[in-house]
């Protein structure tokens, strides 16, 4: 067996194909002139004859343009499909996860990645105060909430 030895159980069905003659008549189903009528005509999704199409009739959010100098199209802020603002999010963690960890560890966010809490090395990772800590962490590299802040300094912890 081979892949280029399978068939399809089913023969292929071709597509009927109208104005090369026989009993469909002058316009082969396809009505008389107009856009729709002539051979590779497609009209697509939106166009509204010549009109503004649809979603450029409403409002954009400001700053949601494609010009360069503004937002170009590889700016965070470009525009999105339903005219919202993509900001890039970077990832929280609860400080109950740090848990985990053995006291007086220094916790960065590559010793994370290593240790599996993370799934990639990120610019900017925040740290959220959800739960206790109950351990001794210096912690390097972070932005934190306040509540997260005071739980490590409680702790015993320090922020660098």
């Amino acid at each position: 067996m081979n892949l280029s030895n399978l068939q399809p159980n089913t023969p292929r069905k071709s597509t009927k194909r109208v104005g090369r003659g026989g009993k469909r008549g002058t316009f082969s189903g396809k009505g008389s002139k107009g856009q729709k009528s002539r051979a590779g005509a497609s009209v697509k999704p939106g166009f509204r004859g010549g009109d503004n199409r649809i979603w450029q009739l409403f409002p954009k959010q400001r700053g949601a343009s494609k010009k360069p100098g503004r937002a170009g199209n590889d700016s965070p802020h470009r525009k999105h499909r339903f005219y919202q603002l993509s900001r890039d999010k970077f990832p929280v963690i609860n400080i109950e996860e740090f848990n985990k960890l053995n006291d007086g560890e220094t916790v960065n966010p590559k010793t994370l990645f290593e240790k599996g809490i993370l799934r990639r090395v990120e610019k900017e990772i925040k740290i959220l105060g959800d739960g206790e800590l109950g351990r001794k962490l210096v912690f390097e590299g972070f932005s934190l909430s306040k509540s997260a802040r005071d739980k490590i300094i409680k702790a015993g912890g320090t922020v660098k």
